[in-house]
């Protein structure tokens, strides 16, 4: 908790350097004696919060030592030995595992299921930005439209105040079944030296990750729901140009309470064209992030680039900004996993299949906007 109330802290300061510079900037002048102090003395404050988050981290890793007893072995180490056993179908291995049979094939461990889900977060963004759910069974969330909400204003006496209240709606995400296929070489799974659970846990990220960075965003299959389905944005004037005032009018179009944490996503087609871009003062309006570790900022904010988003093409939604927790994901506990051995035969490989059950929907729809183009 004091590692986010740091970084929270430090985002903060982070932005008052920029005004800062933007300060100077509008003026098209050197900064004052005392903006210079200032900057100094936050830089150096910002530093400081970094070398504390770094000693926080660390102190978090460095757990005690227990000296195991000849033979015995961690939880985690026994997992990752059923899972490998499970794949190559040796038993004896299997035996005290604690994997459980189902219709879907074998409920992995804990331990594999969260480091296919930590791996996932890693690897795709969109939804390690979502508010996510890890239960069974289906979620009714209230979404709140607080344009009708409670009014303050000013009042006089023996004058009665307007009255009116902000309406809820039922959003329930309930779970579609989804299989991540992933083939392994049986050369590898042979190999007794090979970390085959770590590959393979891998592997089936990389396959969910692809299947969910589509749907999160476009959920064109009448599912999962996807950004596509927000319904605050723009229209860009032409079909195939964007413009500095139009990702401006994007960016206002969220508000200025959820811009903390907002992000650009779009493709590398709509990326690559507005690298282009310049301000009125011939500067690129992307900039390289290297305060916050990200590659590229938009108009102050992070940018990412997905294959999954449409390029600049008539009445394609090509950019979504906005603060992705609005976004809610559901997986349900518990992902099941099945090993075909005869159906890749002929190519040397076993299919490794992962299932699991997902949905999506967006909640906080105030936090999300996107551009379209024209049609």
């Amino acid at each position: 908790m004091f590692i986010k109330e740091l970084i929270e802290k430090r985002n903060s300061l982070v932005d008052k350097l920029d005004a800062i510079v933007k300060a100077a900037e509008a003026e098209t002048r050197a900064m004052t004696e005392d903006e210079n102090k200032d900057f100094d003395s936050i830089t150096a404050e910002i530093r400081s919060i970094d070398e504390t988050i770094a000693k926080l981290r660390a102190n978090e890793d460095m757990g005690k030592i227990v000296e195991k007893t000849p033979g015995q072995k961690s939880a985690e180490e026994t997992e990752s030995r059923a899972f490998s056993a499970f794949i190559r179908g040796n038993l004896e291995e299997l035996r005290d595992g604690g994997m459980t049979k189902t219709d879907n094939g074998v409920v992995i461990p804990k331990t594999i299921a969260s480091k296919i889900i930590e791996t996932l977060k890693e690897i795709c963004p969109i939804y390690a930005m979502a508010s996510k759910f890890n239960v069974k069974g289906d979620l009714v969330f209230p979404s709140y439209d607080d344009t009708t909400g409670p009014v303050a204003t000013y009042a006089e006496e023996f004058t009665a105040l307007t009255s009116k209240s902000g309406s809820f709606k039922g959003i329930t995400l309930t779970g579609y079944l989804v299989g991540a296929l992933t083939k392994v070489s049986v050369s590898l799974i042979n190999n007794v030296n090979f970390n085959l659970s770590g590959y393979v846990v891998t592997k089936i990220a990389e396959a969910m990750a692809e299947f969910l960075e589509k749907e999160l965003l476009a959920g064109t299959n009448g599912k999962m729901t996807g950004l596509a389905s927000c319904s605050q944005g723009i229209v860009a004037a032409t079909t195939s140009v964007i413009t500095v005032d139009e990702l401006i009018d994007l960016q206002s179009a969220v508000q200025q309470r959820f811009q903390k944490d907002a992000a650009w996503i779009m493709s590398n087609g709509t990326f690559k064209a507005i690298r282009k871009l310049k301000n009125a003062d011939g500067e690129y309006l992307l900039n390289r992030d290297l305060a916050n570790g990200f590659g590229w900022t938009l108009l102050g904010r992070p940018v990412y680039a997905s294959d999954a988003m449409p390029e600049m093409e008539a009445g394609k939604a090509v950019i979504y900004y906005g603060d992705f927790s609005g976004l809610y994901v559901k997986i349900a506990e518990g992902i099941s996993v099945q090993v075909l051995k005869e159906r890749y035969a002929d190519e040397h490989v076993y299919g490794v299949i992962a299932w699991g059950e997902f949905d999506s929907k967006i909640v906080e729809e105030q936090k999300v906007a996107k551009l379209t183009m024209h049609e």
